[in-house]
């Protein structure tokens, strides 16, 4: 039987990820100059979602830290502190420390407690004192004023409501680390808000218990708001105080004359009976509090209240109601329509073989279930399309750990984060960027020094994007360091016995030693890189993914290493054809167009090159069955077809193949997880006639081909 405690944690936790990546995002706003209200309030709302849920599962340590975190977020919001260059990067890193605790609170373990410490102290030195007192009940910002207890409800501001909030706070509301000037201090933005504190439950002062709760409150708000915002305010509290809102004009309101029935029902003690001259010479026991900080003006008359989904209509679009699924749940579905893609295309099949006419009944019902299983698979697979934001978000604290740790001044900039791709993808892409973010950070950037005195600015800069090309998600890493620098990453491979001394290499065979196992040019070992274990475990865990990836690095400005991966890793359209016997796919997206060429379109280049010429443009002609070993001898170009394909890098190239069966939706099938893996290959899928079909890697393919014309040792081969 499942625990229901266990699940909401789980729940919790999923919502702290959601709420640090709101959190990331807001301060990387606002680390670009882009401190608005609205940014602001969205950070300090993460960062009180994160308090509220760690108070509910006694998480103490994440509430400690989270609630001076807090502290800091509210004298921004209210303007007691600048968000300027030192205020933001302090919060950043206060942000990695809170994910931190996150992650300890979730997986066990234990955080830096000394770092967590340090920046504790740095939150609250911000603002000077104002950061300490918020620790305490801040009473200094509202003017105390003493007077008979009552309960000054005024009517409703034109275009507002009137509320009267009754709040008695449990000593757990303070346990949590949760304060009741920060929750006035919201509810006052949403109105005029009147405050009346009774202190009449206070014992005398030896009788005092530090952890107990003698306070109550009753708050009057006008407000165009509705009852769903007031206690929203109060969220995360209910369970530990109190609470009890009531509109003015439709229930009636605590008045002065009831008010030891309310006060009853709070569990709030009241005095024996006194007679009038008695009570004349007693002090007041009701402080009567009326916030110092600016009140938001009242409505206009004559603009009469618009609804919250009024506004919402003639604003941003209200967010899509969203369900919470098990993945495993997602992932049988997929395979369910992939079992159903394969039994439409098998039942297709014995259709043609029974030859019925195009017009029957039978064939016209086996076209509509091709064109219904493919909005099938395009709507379960739109389920499982996540964008890539959900990995580029955690970049930028591991550049600002990289950069600190090897005194280098970085900025990263991101584009394309919203290019969705398959979940299954993206969970395997953040070993691979974090690899190469750290390599472009430490040996692709240079010093800040060595920048001024090449007339850069001292401030690196890292791109990473992505996008959608050829039917493929390409992501790229981007510096404007120095580049590689082929020569020292020569002698190193010569010095590791990788490549011969006297072996002749061109550029981008040099660039691509980077990949070989155990290579680095770092002069010493360091938590960052030089264990020749970065790269090679890249180029590894991309083509494990079906993908590719390479280099172009220009001395003194930099390099870019490009990822080209499938956006999915379960259905493919293709296009298949026979080549040497065989059947094989090739992806569709990457063909442009097929045509019959001509022996007059034939041109041969070097011992064994041949190039076809298509309007006017010469491109190389790839026999795709010599290429994979189907035969040995090239088969006669002009017999055949060729299939116009465009590479990741936006290069042409021709595909001879023997013939062409038609357009196919197939199943990806791993091939390396049933077999092992083969050059120029990518993966295999099972056709309608039950026989299994190799899907086609273009650039690896091409590769291969080359490999094959050179007179050099290929490159994949040495080491």
């Amino acid at each position: 039987m499942s625990d229901p405690l266990a699940e909401i944690k789980v729940t919790f936790f999923q919502e702290c990820e959601e709420q640090l990546s709101e959190l990331e995002s807001g301060l990387l706003a606002m680390d670009e100059g882009r401190a608005e209200a609205d940014t602001v309030n969205a950070v300090f709302r993460a960062v009180h979602s994160i308090k509220g849920g760690a108070g509910a599962f006694s998480l103490e340590a994440l509430v400690r830290f989270s609630h001076v975190f807090e502290n800091v977020l509210d004298d921004l919001r209210s303007e007691r502190l600048e968000a300027d260059g030192n205020v933001v990067r302090t919060l950043l890193r206060a942000a990695d420390m809170l994910a931190d605790h996150v992650r300890v609170a979730r997986d066990g373990g234990a955080v830096d407690e000394a770092r967590s410490m340090a920046l504790v102290a740095e939150l609250k030195g911000l603002n000077g004192a104002s950061a300490e007192a918020a620790d305490d009940e801040p009473a200094e910002d509202f003017d105390i004023e003493f007077q008979p207890l009552a309960f000054a409800m005024d009517e409703p501001a034109a275009g507002g409501s009137g509320w009267t909030v009754s709040f008695k706070p449990h000593a757990a509301l303070y346990a949590s680390a949760n304060e009741t000037a920060l929750l006035l201090r919201e509810l006052e933005r949403l109105g005029t808000l009147t405050v009346e504190l009774d202190v009449s439950a206070l014992p005398p002062l030896d009788q005092l218990d530090p952890e107990a709760s003698y306070l109550a409150w009753t708050l009057s708000l006008q407000t165009d708001k509705g009852e769903d915002a007031i206690r929203e305010v109060f969220e995360f509290v209910e369970g530990d105080c109190d609470l009890a809102i009531a509109s003015v004009g439709r229930e009636a309101p605590p008045s002065a004359f009831d008010i030891s029935a309310l006060l009853g029902s709070l569990g709030v003690a009241q005095p024996a009976e006194e007679s009038p001259a008695v009570a004349a010479q007693r002090p007041a026991e009701v402080v009567h509090l009326e916030s110092a900080q600016p009140k938001a003006p009242a409505p206009a008359p004559a603009a009469p209240a618009q609804s919250q989904t009024q506004q919402q209509g003639q604003g941003q679009a209200p967010s899509p109601a969203t369900i919470r699924v098990d993945l495993d749940r997602v992932d049988r579905l997929i395979d369910l329509v992939g079992e159903l893609v394969i039994n439409q295309a098998m039942l297709a099949q014995r259709v043609s073989e029974m030859a019925v006419a195009k017009a029957s009944n039978l064939a016209l019902g086996l076209e509509e279930l091709e064109h219904l299983t493919r909005e099938i698979q395009d709507s379960v697979m739109a389920i499982r399309a996540q964008p890539v934001k959900s990995v580029f978000q955690r970049m930028p604290r591991l550049v600002r750990e990289v950069a600190g740790a090897v005194g280098k001044e970085v900025r990263l900039i991101t584009d394309g984060e919203g290019t969705e791709v398959d979940k299954t993808v993206i969970e395997k892409l953040t070993d691979p960027l974090t690899h190469m973010i750290r390599n472009a950070i430490d040996h692709g950037l240079e010093t800040p020094d060595v920048r001024v005195a090449a007339g850069k600015p001292a401030e690196g800069t890292v791109r990473l994007s992505a996008s959608h090309r050829s039917g493929r998600i390409v992501i790229e890493i981007a510096d404007d360091g120095a580049g590689i620098n082929r020569e020292r990453v020569r002698a190193k491979a010569v010095e590791k016995g990788l490549i011969a001394e006297d072996a002749v290499l061109t550029d981008e065979e040099i660039d691509n030693l980077v990949f070989a196992p155990g290579f680095s040019t770092a002069a010493a070992i360091s938590d960052i890189s030089g264990r020749g274990v970065g790269m090679d475990v890249v180029k590894r865990s991309i083509q494990a993914l079906g993908g590719r990836i390479s280099i172009v690095s220009t001395p003194g400005k930099g390099s870019i290493f490009t990822m080209s991966l499938p956006l999915t890793l379960a259905v493919l359209d293709g296009m298949v054809v026979s080549v040497g016997g065989q059947t094989v796919v090739a992806p569709l997206t990457a063909i442009i167009e097929t045509l019959e060429p001509k022996p007059a379109d034939l041109r041969s280049l070097g011992a064994s090159g041949q190039l076809v010429t298509i309007r006017n443009a010469y491109v190389p002609l790839v026999d795709v069955a010599q290429t994979l070993g189907f035969r040995t001898n090239k088969g006669p170009p002009a017999e055949g077809v060729v299939l116009l394909v465009e590479r990741d890098d936006g290069s042409r190239v021709a595909l001879l193949v023997d013939d062409i069966q038609g357009q196919r939706q197939v199943v990806i099938k791993s091939l390396e997880a049933n077999y092992r893996q083969v050059e120029g290959i990518a993966a295999a899928t099972i056709l309608g006639d039950g026989r299994v079909a190799l899907i086609l890697d273009i650039d690896a393919l091409v590769a291969r081909r080359t490999s094959i014309e050179r007179s050099e040792k290929p490159l994949a081969a040495v080491g």
